[in-house]
């Protein structure tokens, strides 16, 4: 239970790193959702397109060397080697790309559809980004949780702050300040978005700057190529996860009508956030659980640990998953700006449960990271961005975003059962499937009757809550008395 406990305070406060920041950003969905600020939904549609892109660039500027770093820096006993390794190889490929795409924007403006003028900020945001990946690795590494929880959200503080300034504040002050009026510019509220991201990404490195003073400059040519090729695959399995994650705005732009297709991206994207509690969950989860595999696989009994807390994370996701499809009605009001959005809302249910699957996914994706069998990683995120492609082309002239939205759960669960059915047969888990089948099926079962047959009725959504927060309760609570003598 120790283990358990230290697990459960590092996720919290990794949480907070993400859930306080996303949670600020979630204003930002209600300001860029509002028709003062952008004027239509198309817009929005194109600020979602470009941060699709964003992620994409984000996972190959990483190229897997944040997980390898982990791995090695637990591995190895001279870690300033692999700080000093990892750190060198981050910055010469950040500058390389940040030069050759300077170099080349113009001609990635007209094969993506972009204007150049926001490719430009996209380069620089993606330069400073890259250059804080090893800094927060080796916070995260270190154990340093409340550094990197006040560093991300000092980032996303600023971010908004500068958003609210510029968007909301700037046109009315320029006319009393003729400094102000030299910044102002009309229909500037695209630029003025990434302007804002890129003067968070600035303070962050900054900030981050005394770790790359602290370090020691050597680079092990023999250390870089066994990290590189146990990144590979991750790599590999980032880019195939990105296009699962958000390819489907890139493909519905290029699928639909052109007269509509912005729109359409615009109302998926913004009810797609709803689905982003799951979401936080997750990622705070991850990035909790992932030094935890690794600091503990050499443990007397790493596998009944890594058991439980697939239990946990399959009662949170749950709770969650039921939660947020009662109030999804009550959430939109809050979170979107706009009711020219709300068509998209049916796809609310369908987004929780395949980011719930991803959830799960990763906790079982545990038996290939500690076993370096790091290429089954690829294996599987190749394949779910296989399906994910296919369904998109076949569902989206169909069906639209509901399409994308089944495709992202398609893949998400099938990935899932791939990585348990892999993982019983190099390294076997003992989970207990019958009770996280009844967590998992009682919840999806409570959610589609509530939000599909009676939704907006909050008496039979609430009771459902209440039904399956007391089946949790009696099944975990001796586990529950452990845990509060423990405290």
């Amino acid at each position: 239970m120790s283990t358990l406990k230290s697990l459960f305070k590092q996720t919290f406060i990794y949480g907070l790193a993400t859930v306080l920041p996303r949670m600020l950003s979630f204003l930002l969905v209600r300001l860029h959702t509002d028709e003062s600020v952008l004027k239509s939904v198309a817009d929005y549609g194109d600020v979602s397109l470009i941060y699709s892109y964003f992620v994409l660039f984000n996972v190959i500027l990483a190229y897997g060397m944040e997980t390898a770093f982990f791995r090695f820096f637990h591995k190895e006993d001279n870690k300033a080697k692999v700080v000093g390794t990892s750190s060198i190889s981050l910055i010469v490929s950040s500058v390389l790309f940040f030069v050759l795409a300077l170099a080349f924007q113009n001609q990635i403006a007209n094969v993506i559809d972009i204007k150049a003028e926001y490719i430009n900020l996209v380069i620089w945001i993606l330069l400073l980004d890259a250059l804080v990946i090893i800094p927060f690795a080796w916070l995260r590494a270190n154990g340093k949780p409340i550094k990197y929880a006040f560093i991300k959200i000092l980032n996303v503080a600023i971010n908004l702050g500068l958003n609210l300034f510029l968007l909301l504040w700037l046109k009315d002050l320029a006319t009393e300040s003729s400094l102000l009026a030299s910044i102002y510019r009309p229909n500037f509220e695209i630029n003025y978005i990434f302007i804002a991201n890129l003067v968070a990404s600035a303070v962050t490195l900054l900030i981050m700057l005394p770790f790359y003073f602290k370090i020691t400059y050597t680079f092990n040519t023999n250390l870089w190529k066994q990290m590189i090729r146990y990144a590979f695959p991750v790599l590999i399995a980032g880019v195939a996860f990105s296009i699962n994650e958000t390819f489907d705005r890139i493909l519905l732009d290029k699928l639909l009508p052109e007269n509509i297709a912005k729109t359409e991206i615009g109302m998926y994207s913004a009810c797609y956030k709803l689905g982003m509690f799951m979401t936080l969950f997750v990622t705070a989860y991850k990035l909790g659980v992932e030094p935890f595999f690794f600091s503990h696989a050499n443990t007397e009994n790493p596998k009944k640990n890594y058991a439980r807390i697939l239990e946990y994370f399959v009662i949170f996701g749950s709770v969650i998953l039921l939660g947020v499809v009662v109030f999804a009605d009550v959430l939109k009001v809050i979170l979107i700006g706009d009711e020219a959005y709300w068509q998209a809302m049916l796809i609310v249910p369908i987004i929780l449960l395949a980011n719930l699957c991803l959830g799960i996914y990763h906790n079982l994706s545990v038996w290939y990271k500690i076993t370096d069998r790091t290429k089954f990683g690829a294996y599987i995120s190749v394949f779910g961005a296989f399906l994910t492609l296919l369904l998109n082309i076949w569902l989206i002239p169909k069906i639209s975003y509901v399409g994308s939205a089944l495709a992202t759960l398609a893949a998400y669960a099938s990935m899932m059962m791939i990585s348990y059915y892999f993982g019983k047969k190099y390294y076997p888990i003992p989970y207990n499937l019958k009770k996280i089948s009844v967590y998992l099926l009682l919840s999806i079962g409570l959610s589609a009757i509530t939000f599909y047959g009676f939704r907006g009725n909050y008496v039979v959504g609430i009771s459902a809550l209440i039904v399956f927060l007391g089946l949790v309760f009696q099944l975990e609570k001796n586990d529950l008395r452990k845990l509060l003598k423990q405290s």
